[in-house]
Parts: structure tokens; C-alpha cells; sequence
């Protein structure tokens, strides 16, 4: 039985780094708010090791430093579910990521689950133990955290650990241990999560109806909406929606008073912010044409292509059969139409995937392999 702390003072906190410093490993969670700010609000961290589980209180704290220390020891293998959102909350506050880690959802693929399978599936599956799932509505900014609350967050650390150990054990008798390295290695990359205000428009869905002049106007207006959001810790929408930075990049008004005219906006923000978009929608529509920016080649496929593609898709799915991996985690069908339009460096053809099934892909379309049918099952012939 795991013991188990609320720590909220810095008596405390000291406390828990002290029995912690020196484990082996550390699992790891955080709950957080983020419907109000641009910047995830962190209201609990989890941590775990073989003897206890701890609910660190970053809202009574001062600070979290003494415990974030042993986090980024590289010494210290971190173990994290799903982890990308909690390690932007981390790149947030120290600006760099916790390593080595090792993410029990992207092991999870290469032991025949999909690619994002849940931590709650991991935990029925392998321990045979059901979460409560009754808190996953919580406020987590709220104090006090009553018991039921306080066992949910630790539950997502509990067995975190375990699983882990599992897994590793399982890869290393499949001889997959090492596979998962460049994985880890990508998710733990700084400049995934550092990525600058001038490429903000490329994250913004719908951009496709645009080209020319009004992707330079987009580019302006997403870079600027992304520095206000930052600035005043905003959700971007609460500054402008999507679809209405798409509307203004398609129409460009160049006065407040067709700004005004248009739908989406309301009168107080035109009154506030106005003249600034006014001013940035003039300014891009000024730039050369040798300074809009491109959405580069897009491959949309004929119908006999496509037909290809399903061709493609059968290869993948084979491929998914014979390593016992869900065919999802392997490819999806953006993907193999990327890779049939040319693109050479597609993460497909790296890593794992490459070696399982990206390799046989580019063989396929280059005719070294062919596909046949023998007593009604599916054969890859070389």
C-alpha cells in the first residue's frame, strides 16, 4: 500500500523531496485549468515512486522548485500518460522539458492498442482495475479538494509505474526495446512547443480557401491575436475566433466602419481594437508579392489514385495484422496520400513505422512488392 501525501506547505514539500531524491523512476500527472487564460493554470502536480503518491499544491506553494529539480534530473526516468499537454505546462514554467521519459500511450501502440488509447483502458486491461471516472468535471482550482477528488488525481499516477514496467518487459521480449526512443525523443523536443507568433496562421483550420494577399493578411492577424493572447493570458478566441480571422483575411476591411459591418465582431471590440486590425490589414496588404506567404504543394489525388491509396491502406493493415499493431497507429490515409504525392521525408518512412511498414510502402509503389490473394487471405510477395 503506497503511502500517501497532500503536500501544501514548504515544510512539506521539502519533506517529500527528501524521501523521493534518489528513485529510479517517478510517475508523473498534472491538473490544470485552461478555459480562462491562454497559459494552462497548474492546480495539482502527482508524483509518484515504489513507496508513495503525493498531491503537490502549486496554488498554496511558492514555489515548486525543490520538486521540479528532481523532475528534470536526468537521472530520474519520468513516466507520464498522454504527457504533451502536461509538458507544455512544464516548457512553461522552466522553458525546457523533463528527460529521459517514457510515455505509456505511445509504448501502448507498439503492444497492439491504438494510438491514443486511454489511461483508463491501460489500467482495466493490464491490472484488471476499473478508475472512478466520477471527478473528471472538477474544478481543480478550487480549494479545498475533498478526498474523493484528491483519490481521482492520485489514481493517475497510482499505477502508472507498474504499467510501465509491464510494457518495457513485454517490448524487451518482443525485441522492440529501443523502438520507442525517437518517439520520446520528438515528444520531448523543445521546438514542438516554443513555436514562434509569425507561424501561428499555418495552426488555423479553413486556411485552405485562402491564397496570395489574403494569406498574408491571415499570417498578420494570427501572429498579432497570438502575441495579444500572450500578452494578456487570454484564450485566443476571446480576442478573435477563427472564423472570423478567416472572414476578415477574405474581405480585408480596410475602416472601422466595414469592421464594424461585419458579423462575428462585436461593436466593443471594434471600439477597442479596431484601428489596430485596420491598421494590421493595411499593412499586409501593402507587402510585395515575393513576401505573401505559401501553403506549398498540396497532392489531392485523381480517383485513380485514390484507388491506390486503398491499395496502400491494405499493405498497412497487413502490416498492422502481422505485427499485432493497430493498423491507426501505423498510418492513417493522409498520411499514405502525402507519401503517394512525393513527400520523401514523411515521419512515416522513420522510426518503427518505417521499418514495419513505410519501407514496404515505398516498394509497393515502385512495384518491388506485389499483392495477392491465397486462399482467400491477403499476401505481400517480394
Amino acid at each position: 500500500m503506497l503511502k500517501q501525501y497532500y503536500v501544501s506547505t514548504s515544510e512539506q514539500l521539502d519533506e517529500l523531496c527528501d524521501m523521493i531524491q534518489g528513485s529510479a523512476a517517478i510517475a508523473l500527472d498534472t491538473e490544470f485549468m485552461r478555459e480562462k487564460s491562454y497559459y494552462a493554470n497548474l492546480c495539482l502536480l502527482q508524483i509518484a515512486n515504489e513507496n508513495l503518491i503525493a498531491c503537490v499544491d502549486p496554488i498554496a506553494l511558492d514555489t515548486l522548485e525543490p520538486l521540479l529539480d528532481i523532475v528534470y534530473d536526468e537521472n530520474v526516468l519520468k513516466v507520464m500518460h498522454s504527457a504533451r499537454q502536461d509538458l507544455e505546462i512544464l516548457n512553461d514554467i522552466r522553458g525546457v522539458l523533463p528527460k529521459p521519459l517514457f510515455d505509456t500511450q505511445i509504448a501502448a501502440t507498439l503492444l497492439g492498442y491504438g494510438d491514443q488509447v486511454s489511461y483508463g483502458t491501460l489500467v482495466r486491461d493490464v491490472l484488471n482495475v476499473d478508475l472512478d471516472k466520477s471527478h473528471t468535471r472538477t474544478n481543480w482550482s478550487q480549494r479545498p479538494l475533498d478526498s474523493g477528488q484528491l483519490r481521482y488525481a492520485e489514481d493517475d499516477v497510482r499505477y502508472l509505474l507498474e504499467i510501465s514496467q509491464r510494457q518495457m518487459r513485454k517490448l524487451h521480449d518482443m525485441g522492440r526495446q529501443g523502438w520507442l526512443d525517437e518517439d520520446f525523443a520528438e515528444l520531448t523536443n523543445e521546438e514542438n512547443y516554443n513555436k514562434p507568433p509569425s507561424g501561428a496562421w499555418q495552426r488555423i483550420r479553413g486556411i485552405r480557401v485562402l491564397k496570395g494577399k489574403h494569406l498574408a493578411v491571415l499570417r498578420a492577424l494570427a501572429a498579432w491575436r497570438e502575441e495579444r493572447a500572450r500578452k494578456l493570458n487570454k484564450p485566443r478566441k476571446w480576442i478573435l475566433r477563427d472564423d472570423v480571422l478567416l472572414d476578415l483575411s477574405r474581405r480585408m476591411p480596410e475602416t472601422t466602419s466595414k469592421l464594424r459591418a461585419m458579423r462575428g465582431i462585436e461593436a466593443q471590440t471594434v471600439k477597442k481594437i479596431g484601428d489596430e486590425i485596420v491598421e494590421l490589414i493595411k499593412n499586409a496588404m501593402k507587402l510585395p508579392e515575393d513576401e505573401w506567404p505559401s501553403l506549398g504543394f498540396r497532392f489531392s489525388p485523381s480517383a485513380e489514385q485514390e484507388a491506390l491509396v486503398d491499395a496502400m491502406m491494405a499493405v498497412v493493415r497487413y502490416s498492422g495484422l502481422r505485427n499485432g499493431i493497430s493498423p491507426a497507429a501505423l498510418a492513417t490515409r493522409r498520411d499514405l496520400e502525402q507519401l503517394l504525392g512525393g513527400e520523401s521525408d514523411h515521419p512515416i518512412l522513420h522510426g518503427w513505422r518505417g521499418m514495419l511498414v513505410g519501407r514496404e510502402l515505398i516498394d509497393f509503389l515502385e512495384s518491388g512488392i506485389k499483392l495477392s490473394v491465397q486462399n482467400g487471405v491477403l499476401n505481400i510477395e517480394k
